[in-house]
């Protein structure tokens, strides 16, 4: 209780009120989670030690990185028209960007793979985990992927001796891998079953969807090792996601990437081989343009190597007919002007050929590499630099269309671009078609120019002429071929990928995971987070009244006491325990009380509650025991006449009592009944009689207690709970004060509405509020402790004495 209480109840109202809000708000909320310090440090401690005990066992993880110098390739000639053009052919085009999305593609990581043999998995088995192994094997696992074969699951190999084993199924979880469609696989519904567990090294292994082959490298008798098979496909899929592959800054051409894994020669392993495939790939890629250009002159030697034998034969044979071998000084003059008239004009049908090659492939949306013009003799820039660029875009093509789906911006993009080129493209190579065309005709109509000069010479030099003629044309033709073939292929043995690693693959010596320091950080956190969420949840959804400093907002009334829970099982503390903190809390109310009424000699006081079981009835008895104990004649009348209680606590036998003389003649004198104290004398309910309300309504009820007033000093009204009965609320008008009873941890927290209606809709007035009970420490700031009462706590310093209880049956009560 408050160890003082001013006279006009309304500023006792105020007074409650006179701290800060946001001050006192924060001292409950703080108090509120310090009376849990146990469970936070339990839970602080317990987050610590999980987050030591992961550190402890989990596998570590180290990072492998590499980097790559991406070359940025040179434009040539006429490319700057295209990529300073308003045509958008060639802008925004990253090559950065396109090189990146070809390391990450899975073609190149399913290369990798392939080259690698790891789709057999080994482990061994720790006490808490387990850890994959790679590199110096004990044995070694070999897997016909020609066959159905499981993956997924796992077997135990132990090893028995030197040449055999015992195997065993540890995980069935496989999945049937079928090589004539490795990228999708089935789940096996039949256990995995092996035909016995015993095997010889080097015997075949074979069951239904599985065969393998286990051979002995350095395996000792009870080594235990765990295996499993990852198909290609699958491995491919798990390490393009887990490459990372990105530029060391914006400003350079330089890739780095990086691998986290719990393996670091794997690892490293992995990222060289993939960096040697995508080198192998790039130079694959720039070969395919001399592999074309081989292949078109090949198609052109074949048919001008014919037609160079059958003119050569032909001419040898003339002259020996004829023995004829020199041309006269005139036939010379004229078969030199018709010579390079012949062989310009050959030369331009292999250019016109080429163009109606390039015409049809770019008609037929062919997507295989083309041939260069430069390299058929065509020196038209623009066309050239049209040619490469397509290329390079459709190359872009393929890496992205691997990569992503069709609708994707990028792919869209790109098509946007191909589609932009080949347009361009395309009536370049019809405008050169028919120039081309025209070339050959005017070159015809020079020809026949001078085929009338050739008539005038002799019919057997004339006809020397045009068979020398046609030799000299086949044969300027295949020599040139041959050039432009010897020139594609020294270009094809000189090819060297435009980038190149400049680091190899190098794991850390530290691992990047588990991070030790966070993890215990974060332990600890969580650990304090998870107790803090729960107790404000729990507040927040508890209904029930548990702060004197809420219940004081919500009701209309002062709260002028609060009473705490007593550590022994008395329900008399007063009487029995005058030295208890329970009992100087009812002297400081009986000490208070002088404060809330002026009335000195025969008061009269009322206790209600707004349901059954909040400690109306303790407070009742204890009350009046406290001014018995100041010498003053008490009397406690129990006007509870639905549910009686008062009789139980004293002892005594409910035979007789206020029901008794309000349905009969019995004096109220003779229903009074001793307490065992002098000063107290108490008057029981009575029998419970059918009609409870009607009985208290009577005028000798209100006889009865004007008789009484005059008898003893204070009377004390248990009332039955105002909020479940309606007979308490005409019994008000009988007291002087009115005590409205809470209880802490049980009363509901609406139940403070009953109160507030008596006092702004009833017209009660003189009604205060009581907490009883109070246990649960929220930083109210008055030192009321765990079952010690209000004001003292468990620091009395020797001016209480307290029944201790077990600790088991204290646990008990607070709960």
């Amino acid at each position: 209780m408050y160890s003082h209480i001013p006279s006009n109840p309304s500023i006792a109202q105020n007074d409650f009120t006179l701290q800060k809000d946001g001050e006192l708000d924060l001292k409950v909320l703080l108090f509120n989670y310090l009376q849990y310090w146990p469970v936070i440090l339990l839970f602080i401690l317990g987050g610590f030690s999980s987050a030591f005990l992961f550190n402890r066992y989990s596998t570590n993880i180290y990072k492998v990185e590499s980097s790559i110098l991406v070359k940025d390739e040179e434009p040539t000639l006429g490319m700057d028209l295209f990529e300073s053009s308003g045509l958008g052919m060639l802008q925004g085009k990253s090559n950065i960007e396109n090189e990146i999305g070809i390391l990450k593609s899975f073609s190149l990581a399913e290369a990798a793979i392939s080259g690698m043999n790891l789709n057999v998995q080994y482990f061994i088995e720790d006490f808490f985990s387990t850890s994959q192994i790679y590199g110096s094997l004990p044995v070694m696992v070999s897997v016909d992927w020609n066959k159905l074969q499981l993956v997924g699951g796992r077997f135990r190999l132990e090893v028995i001796d030197r040449d055999s084993f015992e195997l065993t199924v540890q995980n069935d979880d496989f999945m049937i891998h079928n090589p004539a469609d490795s990228y999708y696989k089935v789940k096996r519904e039949q256990p995995a079953l092996l035909e016995r567990e015993k095997y010889s090294f080097g015997e075949e292994i074979a069951g239904d969807g599985f065969s393998f082959v286990v051979n002995q490298i350095s395996a000792l008798p009870g080594d235990v090792l765990l295996f499993n098979f990852v198909d290609t496909p699958t491995l491919a899929l798990r390490y393009r996601e887990e490459l990372s592959v990105s530029p060391l800054n914006k400003e350079a051409s330089i890739l780095s990437l990086s691998l986290e894994t719990p393996v670091r020669r794997l690892g490293e392993e992995y990222i060289n081989k993939l960096m040697e495939m995508y080198l192998a790939k790039e130079l694959k890629e720039k070969n395919k343009a001399s592999e074309n250009t081989v292949k078109f002159i090949n198609g052109q030697l074949s048919g001008i190597s014919d037609s160079l034998r059958f003119s050569e034969n032909r001419l040898q044979e003339y002259r020996t007919k004829n023995k004829i071998f020199n041309l006269s000084e005139e036939g010379s003059v004229i078969f030199q002007r018709i010579q390079e008239l012949e062989v310009e004009r050959g030369l331009t049908e292999i250019k016109l050929n080429y163009y109606e090659v390039l015409r049809d492939y770019l008609n037929t949306n062919q997507t295989g590499d083309m041939v260069a013009p430069a390299v058929m003799g065509v020196t038209d820039p623009l066309l050239n630099s049209l040619v490469q660029a397509y290329s390079e875009l459709q190359a872009d093509q393929n890496t992205l269309s691997s990569n992503f789906t069709d609708k994707s911006p990028a792919v869209r993009e790109n098509s946007t671009k191909i589609q932009n080129i080949k347009k361009q493209l395309q009536e370049n190579v019809n405008s050169a078609v028919i120039n081309t065309q025209n070339l050959i005709k005017d070159l015809d109509d020079q020809v026949r120019m001078l085929d009338i000069d050739v008539n005038s010479l002799p019919e057997t030099e004339r006809n020397l002429l045009g068979i020398q003629r046609q030799f000299s044309i086949n044969e300027n033709i295949y020599v040139y071929l041959l050039e432009k073939k010897a020139e594609a292929e020294i270009t094809k043995a000189s090819n060297m990928p435009k980038n190149n690693v400049l680091d190899f693959a190098k794991a850390g010596q530290l691992p990047v995971a588990p991070k030790k320091s966070l993890n215990l950080l974060i332990g600890m956190i969580l650990g304090f987070i998870i107790p803090i969420g729960f107790i404000t949840v729990k507040d927040f959804l508890n209904t029930k009244i548990d702060d004197p400093k809420e219940l004081e907002k919500d009701i209309k009334v002062p709260l002028i006491g609060m009473i705490g829970r007593s550590v022994s099982e008395d329900k008399i503390p007063v009487l029995n325990n005058p030295r208890s903190s329970v009992t100087e809390s009812f002297r400081s109310m009986r000490a208070d009380m002088s404060y809330l009424s002026p009335v000195r000699n025969n008061l009269a006081i009322l206790l209600t509650s707004s349901i059954s079981g909040e400690g109306k009835t303790f407070v009742s008895i204890n009350l009046a025991s406290v001014y018995a104990l100041m010498g003053k004649r008490t009397l406690l009348i129990g006007l509870d006449l639905r549910k009686p209680k008062i009789a139980e606590d004293f002892g005594l036998e409910n035979d007789k009592g206020m029901s008794t003389c309000l349905s009969s003649d019995i004096p109220w004198q003779e229903v009074v009944k001793p307490t065992g104290h002098k000063d107290m004398d108490v008057i029981l309910s009575g029998p419970i009689p059918p009609n409870p309300a009607e009985l208290l309504l009577q005028g000798k009820f209100a006889q009865i207690i004007k008789e009484v007033k005059q008898v003893y000093d204070v009377v004390i009204f248990d009332c039955p709970p105002v909020g479940l009965v309606s007979e308490t609320k005409e019994l008000f008008p009988y007291a002087d004060i009115s005590f409205f009873v809470f209880r802490q941890g049980y009363s509901m927290k609406a139940n403070s509405q009953i109160l507030n209606n008596l006092v702004e809709k009833g017209g009660v007035s003189k009604i205060y509020a009581i907490l009883n009970d109070v246990h649960i420490d929220k930083g109210y700031g008055y030192g009321y402790g765990y079952g010690y009462g209000y004001g003292y706590g468990n620091n009395s310093y020797g001016y209480h004495e307290e029944v201790q209880l077990p600790w088991w049956k204290r646990a008990l009560r607070r709960k």
